[in-house]
């Protein structure tokens, strides 16, 4: 289905959950996987992809289609995501140093984490990035979206998001060349 018609349907009363299991089944992965890269752990990432569809379902009706509907859940989940961790780090009163270890330490106890060590690697480099250049490396680069679709769900210039991905390339290459 597209997803034009997914919207059309969800805007039916009579077609409006299966619609939106339709969305689901095409979207679920995806943001889930996009909300992981920058939570770390799955049990908040379950949480926060719960929350994302949950204000998809609510504010689906209103949505215009002047942006791409993944784009506009992206945006969503982007959103979500930066919000848990900010409600994070002033619950318990860390820096954002002390939310950074907390994420490597997640990367690296979890059960759910089955990578080699040069993927685990990559994902310590890139908790070291500034928080946009990190969201910016992580949809470029695991996503490959184009600078267009993130510049809608960042809202950030085209030419800031390629200077942002170059400059994080730069500093992942300088932390994996250590040692």
């Amino acid at each position: 289905m597209e997803d034009h018609q997914i919207i059309e349907a969800f805007k039916q009363p009579a077609s409006k959950n299966k619609a939106f299991g339709v969305l689901l089944e095409k979207y679920q992965q995806r943001i889930y996987w996009h909300v992981r890269k920058i939570i770390i752990d799955h049990d908040d990432t379950d949480d926060v992809v719960q929350d994302v569809f949950i204000k998809v379902f609510k504010n689906l009706d209103g949505f215009r289609e002047a942006s791409q509907l993944y784009t506009w859940i992206y945006r969503i989940a982007t959103n979500e995501a930066l919000t848990f961790l900010k409600k994070r780090q002033r619950k318990q009163a860390w820096s954002i140093d002390d939310v950074g270890y907390d994420l490597e330490n997640k990367l690296t106890s979890s059960s759910y984490i089955d990578g080699d060590e040069i993927q685990i690697k990559l994902q310590k480099a890139i908790l070291t990035l500034p928080e946009k250049q990190k969201l910016v490396f992580n949809m470029k680069y695991f996503d490959d979206m184009k600078y267009e679709d993130i510049s809608k769900i960042i809202g950030t210039s085209v030419g800031g998001l390629k200077a942002n991905y170059h400059l994080a390339v730069k500093k992942i290459e300088e932390y994996l060349s250590q040692d």
